[in-house]
């Protein structure tokens, strides 16, 4: 194999996946600053120590790129840490304080430094406060404020100015003229937690969504600008192989048959019928007349000359057909119906494997990926568009740590009227973690034998 083979489907592969998690994550942010979320982060790759990034000034947002590119993340704030009564208190001492380490605020709270270490840090992921040092010894991790303009809007905030006299900035004490419960509420207000669950929903149906939506903007427009191959339903002859009984009796591309073993045919259906019809015939020559170049001619098609062919070798004249908008959307509902009837599939115990064996990984993938390429622009935004189909779907099982998992989660917590602890969220997450592992490995072993064998 040479560096070429090896180097385009990861290439291909990268590009494809990086997009399609770019728009996922996209449709998260999106939704959480449509829900007035604070979002700290916004990155196309998995968190790593190293990165490229840029904070923006107006949405105080980080946006950037790590070189682990098969994934991506939004960190919407709220959706880490666990609600405790002592965050109104913790919040305030923090204010009050400009700069306060752990230890500091378990002594001020009389509870122990690993529970405030974890208000202080479900703090920091609602963008109300941030970290500043870390230390070995968890007692010296310090946390601090965050600028506030006059209105105690934070970086994060729609709306915020630090021009404004009354601001103040990372670091500076500064105490709300509120009392604690009213500022946290007013914080909370912010963050995942702090939003009805409507407003949730949307937040994290926002990935899978743009997936789908994305996929159907593709195809759609595939299909009417690009148009698909299609027969054009008339008895001539779009190529003949070569070496065929077609070619060894001299029949070649643009010949319009007028009879096939004495039977007339005027359309590509009355020429595979009269084939098919004449193949099934003993191996007897079959007498053909054509018209080429406007005038009429003769020939023997002699099948003993290639007895174990059941073809004569002749393809129709294709045609690119562009469907109309209603007709490719349409197209477009009932493939994304197929798309999610397979991912359901997955679910049913007695489906589940025939589902899998059908599946690829991202190494399948990637290979699919070069090889549309490969063949052009409309094949591989074809593929793009069925990947994107496919990744929404999938999100949306209630597997967790998947989207449809989150929502499971909502759903739950509605039901019981409480939020489940983290522990059970977390167990949960490991449950479907492995469940995706199992997932992978097949997957795997399906593309690996697909590339030996093939």
């Amino acid at each position: 194999m040479n560096l070429l083979a090896i180097l385009s489907p990861i290439f291909w592969g990268l590009l494809v996946l990086s997009l399609l998690v770019f728009v996922h994550e996209a449709g998260h942010y999106g939704m959480a600053r449509l829900c007035g979320v604070r979002v700290t982060e916004f990155f196309l790759g998995m968190p790593f120590k190293y990165k490229l990034s840029h904070k923006s000034k107006k949405y105080g947002t980080e946006v950037g790129v790590t070189p682990l590119l098969f994934g991506g993340y939004t960190r919407i704030c709220g959706m880490e840490g666990e609600l405790d009564e002592l965050l109104p208190q913790a919040l305030m001492s923090v204010q009050e304080a400009g700069s306060l380490e752990v230890g500091a605020l378990a002594a001020k709270l009389n509870c122990e430094d690993e529970r405030a270490y974890n208000l202080l840090y479900t703090l920091a992921d609602w963008g109300s406060i941030e970290l500043v040092k870390e230390s070995d010894e968890l007692s010296h991790t310090t946390f601090q404020t965050l600028a506030r303009d006059a209105e105690l809007r934070c970086e994060y905030d729609r709306g915020h100015n630090f021009e404004l006299e009354g601001s103040t900035a990372a670091g500076e004490p500064r105490v709300p003229q509120v009392s604690a419960d009213d500022f946290f509420a007013q914080e909370k207000a912010h963050t995942y937690v702090g939003v009805n669950v409507p407003k949730r929903l949307l937040m994290i149906l926002g990935g899978p969504l743009v997936n789908i939506a994305l996929a159907f903007v593709l195809v759609v427009g595939s299909l009417m600008f690009v148009g698909t191959p299609a027969v054009q339903n008339k008895a001539q002859l779009g190529s003949v192989e070569s070496g065929s009984i077609a070619a060894i009796s001299g029949l070649t591309a643009g010949d319009t048959i007028l009879t096939f073993n004495k039977v007339e045919v005027h359309t590509w259906e009355d020429l595979t019928a009269a084939i098919k019809d004449a193949m099934s015939n003993g191996g007897k020559d079959i007498p053909v007349t054509y018209e080429r170049n406007g005038i009429q001619l003769e020939t023997t098609i002699k099948p003993v000359l290639r007895p174990d062919d059941k073809i004569i070798g002749v393809t129709p004249v294709m045609t690119t057909y562009h469907f109309s908008f209603i007709d490719a959307s349409a197209a477009a509902v009932s493939y994304a119906a197929q798309v999610g009837q397979f991912a359901l599939r997955l679910l049913i115990p007695t489906q589940t494997m025939e589902v899998l064996n059908q599946s690829s990984s991202v190494v399948g993938i990637s290979v699919m990926a070069s090889e549309a390429a490969a063949e052009g622009f409309s094949t591989l935004i074809m593929l793009v568009a069925a990947i994107s189909m496919s990744l929404g779907f999938m999100n949306l099982l209630p597997i967790p740590p998947l989207d449809g998992g989150k929502i499971l989660i909502e759903a739950i917590q509605v039901i019981i009227r409480k939020p489940l602890s983290i522990k059970v969220q977390n167990i949960l997450s490991y449950i479907g973690l492995a469940f995706f592992l199992f997932v992978f490995v097949v997957a795997l072993r399906n593309d690996i034998l697909h590339l030996l064998f093939r």
